[in-house]
């Protein structure tokens, strides 16, 4: 009696043990974090725009300070030159009820005007992704990925 208890017991452990498993399991989605000046604090370089990778020779990396709320873009983008520009930023709640998105907009430094979208940040993850919209053209979309450092040949 006690054999066939105890076999009961064991088929029971093993049969609960593998109908949690699955072969098809999909991927776990990223988890967002909230947009704060705390949470986009640091380096940032493009990844993708529109869609597609940056192209070749090219980049654009911006250096977010939370304290002073204050940016560096070093870039290779507009021009054939790499260049660094500076300037300000602001985040704006985009709806109070939701601080997953906010609405990022910047003014640069020296009287060079303001940026020339403000762009809704609809996605910052814990995996260090950040994804920009243009605000009065949703077809520009820029994707950021976090960095540790900038690269040397940036610097």
């Amino acid at each position: 009696m006690m054999k066939t208890l105890f076999k009961i017991m064991a088929s029971l452990m093993m049969i609960i043990s593998f109908s949690g498993c699955s072969d098809n399991d999909e991927p776990m989605p990223p988890s967002t974090l909230p947009v704060t000046y705390a949470n986009i604090d640091g380096i940032w370089q493009l990844a993708q725009w529109n869609g597609q990778p940056t192209p070749e020779g090219t980049y654009c990396y911006i250096v977010f300070s939370r304290k002073e709320r204050t940016f560096s873009m070093y870039q290779k983008f507009d021009s054939m030159y790499p260049r660094t520009i500076t300037g300000t930023f602001v985040l704006e709640d985009e709806d109070d009820a939701n601080p997953m998105r906010a609405i990022i907009s910047g003014t640069y430094h020296y009287g060079m005007g303001t940026w020339n979208h403000t762009y809704l940040i609809s996605e910052l993850t814990e995996e260090g992704t950040m994804l920009w919209t243009a605000t009065d053209d949703e077809t520009d979309v820029c994707l950021y990925q976090k960095c540790e450092e900038l690269p040397e040949e940036v610097k």
